[in-house]
């Protein structure tokens, strides 16, 4: 009996010290780990969401504001705490919603390792928030019953908001989520194309910050500390409002009238510059989209349907120029020694080695001075000046060092490489030379010389041959497409506007500027944003004025005189150049190039249309839409102020 009571009071003395034991480790031995880990788990950071500054037009008008909308929240600590984890809350939501009640349990559940989305990657002591923009009725019916609703919260939230609809969608570009961000609650936002992705440091502001303190059930206690949120400054742009809706409609309706004639006119663009400053007064695309889809987020079905309608082609779409590459050859030409005053023949053909190669549609126009072979665009004329160059290149046997003044004359033009317009993404297009050529023949070689082999048509075989033997030589062919644009001459329709520009200021050659000024809220100037002068045209003030001066016939007596036939020429003396670039596989691609007024050049409009046809009758008539929209002729009002 002794014994069983010892073993008794053992056990006893045993369970008791456990804990005494327990008690020291955790008060004594750890007490500081614990403390500190106990203190973290209580202070919270919440990211309190900033407003993004506005772009606005040359005037002033928004393109891009934000607007409020009600956006529905739940905090997630309130629902966990809920018996049965919120799933009776999130049913009744749901109905409210008029969407799945798994949808929401999926928004509201948290990222962790291997949660996947969708989940909410932001702090658990923040909204979350599981509707971009709800009706007033759903949202009285949530904030009037919070006994059915507790932790959901239907508040107005700031959205990007296009005034404008479509108009300038690619230049102003779209905001999207970046990291854990959500486009519902405008928290880490950021731009992702265009002027919102150049200027995003600008136009973001920095979000405010909330250190909170939380009991053991996650509600607040109290509020340690608080930084308010900074609003983003505005952009105000070069963006004229009203000549970018004439642009657009006028580009529009050339789209429309190509495939009226039974053209597939897939794509286009068109570009008004400042050509004494360089600044950009409107970039047209088409086709155009509404850039609200971003708003809210968009599903992934949504983004493939709309994906090729994305591209801002006037700054990435990529062409053979055509005729408008003439401006250059012309100067080239003059410079390697063709007299300014000469006549030259036009003939019907030139032979070029063993290749006759034909004027448009094979027309003789017979002798000519230089302006006239600019005027009534005559190929023949060119094709000799690039032939003879070559060959006092050495032609098939190069000299060590080939002038090349063709080459060289649209690399100061500014062709080749990017203008450094302030939007990303922009195209290089393609300026073909003797290095190019032979790169190219490098990466293609192998493949030239399968098809050689294996091709079925007796003609591809021939064409793959050569290539896979000779593909690296610099033939006269090439010299001669060079000269009209044609062959693999690629150039972007910014860079054809700038190239006109600089030919009508006299021969500065701009970094285009989109971005004019950013600005606070109550209007004073952060910074003005200047387009620098990225170089100067080799060429002679005598015969920039020789070519503007012939270009100023082409909408009275040459190829864009039935485009531009009643249109009032002694009012606005438009200069220009048409182009009809042929595409392997398509149909041709419609150019016009112009500047005005001939005599005293402001502006430059270049329009082109991918397989439009001709430039005389899709392009053109688009350019003296826009010149008359621009300045108020043929009946319409005047864009410009």
């Amino acid at each position: 009996m002794r014994s069983r009571l010892l073993v008794l009071h053992v056990l006893i003395a045993s369970l008791l010290l456990i804990p005494l034991i327990r008690l020291w480790d955790v008060q004594v031995r750890h007490g500081d780990d614990y403390a500190r880990a106990a203190a973290e788990d209580h202070v919270r950071q919440v990211v309190v969401p900033q407003v993004r500054g506005g772009i606005l037009d040359d005037r002033g008008r928004p393109l891009v504001r934000n607007r409020t909308r009600l956006a529905v929240t739940v905090d997630h600590v309130a629902l966990t705490r809920r018996r049965d984890g919120g799933r009776a809350v999130l049913d009744r939501l749901a109905g409210v919603l008029g969407v799945p009640a798994a949808r929401l349990a999926e928004q509201v559940r948290l990222c962790t390792a291997g949660v996947r989305p969708p989940c909410w990657p932001g702090s658990p002591y923040q909204p979350i928030p599981v509707a971009g923009e709800v009706s007033t009725r759903a949202a009285l019916q949530i904030a009037e019953r919070p006994e059915l609703f507790p932790g959901v919260s239907a508040d107005p939230v700031p959205v990007r908001d296009h005034p404008r609809g479509e108009l300038a969608a690619h230049t102003l570009g779209y905001v999207a989520p970046s990291g854990g961000g959500d486009p519902a609650s405008g928290i880490g936002l950021s731009g992702q194309e265009g002027l919102e992705a150049r200027y995003d440091a600008d136009l973001s502001g920095r979000p405010g910050r909330r250190e909170v303190v939380v009991d053991t059930t996650g509600q607040v206690v109290r509020t340690l500390s608080e930084t308010p949120p900074v609003a983003g400054h505005d952009l105000v742009t070069s963006i004229d409002a009203e000549v970018q809706e004439v642009a657009e409609r006028a580009l529009r309706r050339a789209v429309e009238g190509a495939r009226d004639r039974r053209l597939p006119a897939d794509a286009g663009a068109a570009v008004v510059m400042d050509v004494r400053t360089g600044r950009v007064v409107a970039l047209a695309a088409h086709p155009g989209y509404d850039p609200d889809v971003w708003s809210g987020g968009i599903s992934g079905d949504a983004y493939r349907e709309l994906r090729g309608r994305l591209q801002p082609k006037a700054i990435q779409g990529q062409w053979a120029p055509g005729s408008t590459w003439k401006i250059t050859s012309a100067a080239a030409a003059v410079k390697a020694g063709y007299a300014l005053d000469g006549i030259y023949g036009c003939p019907g053909s030139f032979q070029v080695g063993a290749r006759s190669f034909r004027n448009f549609r094979g027309i003789p126009l017979g002798s000519m001075p230089l302006s006239r072979a600019l005027t009534a665009s005559c190929d023949t004329i060119f094709y000799r000046f690039a032939y003879e160059m070559w060959l006092k290149d050495g032609g098939t046997k190069p000299v060590k060092r080939p002038r090349d003044p063709m080459q060289k004359m649209a690399a100061a033009f500014g062709f080749g490489k990017r203008t450094g317009i302030d939007l990303p993404g922009e195209a290089a297009g393609r300026l073909p030379t003797r290095a190019w050529k032979r790169s190219f023949w490098a990466q293609t070689r192998k493949q030239s010389c399968k098809e050689a082999k294996r091709a079925r048509s007796a003609y591809v075989r021939a064409i793959a041959k050569e290539n896979c033997v000779d593909g690296h030589r610099w033939w006269a062919g090439d010299a001669a497409n060079f000269s009209i644009g044609q062959g693999d001459v690629l150039v972007t329709p910014l860079q054809l506007a700038r190239a006109y520009a600089a030919l009508a200021n006299g021969g500065k050659l701009f970094t285009p500027r989109v971005g004019k000024a950013v600005v606070r809220a109550d209007g004073s100037v952060v910074r003005r944003i200047k387009p620098k002068v990225a170089g100067r045209l080799p060429v002679p003030k005598k015969v920039l004025a020789y070519i503007r001066k012939a270009l100023a016939e082409v909408p009275r007596s040459g190829t864009a005189a039935g485009a531009f036939a009643g249109f009032p020429l002694d009012r606005l003396a438009v200069a220009g150049k048409t182009g009809t670039a042929e595409a392997y596989g398509k149909k041709d691609t419609s150019w016009f190039a112009s500047f005005a007024p001939a005599g005293k050049p402001r502006y430059a409009v270049v329009v082109v249309v991918s397989q439009g046809g001709t430039g005389a009758s899709t392009a053109a008539p688009a350019v003296r839409e826009i010149w008359s929209g621009m300045y108020g002729l043929e009946g319409g009002k005047a864009a410009l102020r």
